[in-house]
C-alpha cells in the first residue's frame, strides 16, 4: 500500500498561494538586500563608531532572523495540517505482501 492511499487528497483543503508567496517575498528580501552591495559599501553614516557598512550588516542579522520567522509562521498557515490516518512503516508493507 503506498502513502498516497493513506491520505484522502479530496477532503484536505489546498493550500493557501498567497500566502506562501508571501512567505517567498520575506525570505527573498534579505538576499536580495546583502547581495545589493553599492547600497552600503561606504562609510559614513557611523554609528557608535562603527561604519555603516558593518552596522547595515548586523542589523540584517535581526532582520533576516524576523522574517525568517514570519515566513515560517506564514507556511505553517498557508498549508494545511494533514491528519494521520494510519502510520505505515517498511515491515507493515512487508508483512501485507
Amino acid at each position: 500500500m503506498s502513502t498516497d492511499d493513506a491520505v484522502d487528497h479530496d477532503t484536505v483543503p489546498p493550500a493557501n498561494k498567497g500566502m506562501l508567496a508571501a512567505a517567498a517575498v520575506l525570505l527573498a528580501i534579505p538576499i536580495i538586500a546583502l547581495l545589493w552591495v553599492s547600497s552600503y559599501a561606504k562609510v559614513e553614516p557611523k554609528l557608535g563608531g562603527f561604519p555603516f557598512f558593518i552596522w547595515y550588516q548586523f542589523l540584517w542579522v535581526f532582520l533576516c532572523s524576523g522574517m525568517t520567522y514570519t515566513a515560517y509562521r506564514l507556511v505553517l498557515k498557508a498549508r494545511p495540517h494533514r491528519p494521520m490516518t494510519h502510520a505505515t512503516t517498511r515491515d507493515d508493507e512487508e508483512g501485507d505482501r
